[in-house]
């Protein structure tokens, strides 16, 4: 069974124009066949603008492609929107951070892997595991 990995959008952006050190460990999670991605219009709404409107069609087709081979989707919801905000009060997180970890905990996923530091709030949450690249 593959191990349900929720992926942050530096983790997206990292594999594609990170430098070769960081864009090395972001591969190693988006290579691995022992994953299944899960994402989120979340994690859509932070990597698809930029490049759009900036017409880096590369880019684009890159991210769309990660995001539509993905396991699963978890859909915007209430209850994620609760969930996000309890988690921002409780961790002191930004809210995009708590909208991502929100959707890795309703999805119950085994990991939600992101490129933030060891010292940021969600590296503190307790509800699910979270990796950082920086460790890998």
């Amino acid at each position: 069974m593959a191990k349900r990995t929720y992926i942050d959008a530096n983790v997206l952006i990292a594999a594609f124009q990170g430098d070769e050190d960081t864009s090395r460990r972001a591969w190693i999670v988006l290579d691995d066949p022992e994953r299944g991605l899960v994402v989120s219009d979340y994690l859509r709404l932070e990597v698809l603008p930029k490049p759009m409107f900036h017409r880096r069609q590369e880019e684009i087709e890159f991210m769309q492609t990660v995001l539509e081979s993905a396991a699963e989707d978890v859909p915007s919801s209430k209850e994620l929107t609760r969930q996000a905000l309890d988690l921002a009060a409780r961790y002191d997180m930004a809210p995009m951070d708590s909208l991502h970890v929100g959707a890795a905990v309703i999805a119950r996923v085994d990991e939600l892997v992101t490129l933030e530091k060891q010292t940021r709030p969600m590296l503190r949450v307790k509800e699910i595991r979270v990796t950082s690249l920086h460790s890998i």
